[in-house]
């Protein structure tokens, strides 16, 4: 089970950069880019068997120090690239610790075989009466 997404608040760090999305001259003067960083491995929240799974799954989003890197520059306002970043960041926890249901194997009844066999044959037949006719 996942704790809530601002219990993870303490353990990322956020930094600013300038943006090249929308805002104008705006975008020359304040930073409205934000970066969240979260190391996976010092985390408190995570238990070992979360973090191993996490550092498997992530390994292509991660640094080599093992932080996960995430970044938002969609919005014109600094708070809202950072709500943005933290829900992307729990999106992406979230999917990465979700575990799929394990599939039942099941067998079509013995109606449904028998069922699917006849429409095979009268097609077959069916087939079978386009031929030529001998007189």
């Amino acid at each position: 089970m996942l704790p809530p997404a601002d219990a993870f608040l303490p353990e990322l760090q956020f930094q600013t950069s300038r943006s090249s999305g929308p805002g104008g001259q705006n975008v020359n003067k304040v930073e409205s880019r934000v970066e969240a960083r979260f190391h996976i491995g010092n985390s408190q929240l995570l238990s070992d068997e979360q973090k191993q799974t996490l550092l498997a799954k992530l390994a292509s989003k991660l640094t080599t120090e093992g932080e996960l890197l995430l970044t938002a520059q969609e919005d014109r306002s600094q708070l809202r690239n950072k709500e943005i970043v933290v829900q992307k960041f729990y999106d992406t926890l979230r999917k990465a610790l979700h575990k799929p249901k394990a599939r039942k194997a099941t067998k079509p009844s013995k109606g449904a075989v028998r069922q699917r066999l006849e429409s095979k044959k009268k097609h077959g037949e069916k087939k079978a009466n386009r031929g030529k006719l001998d007189f």
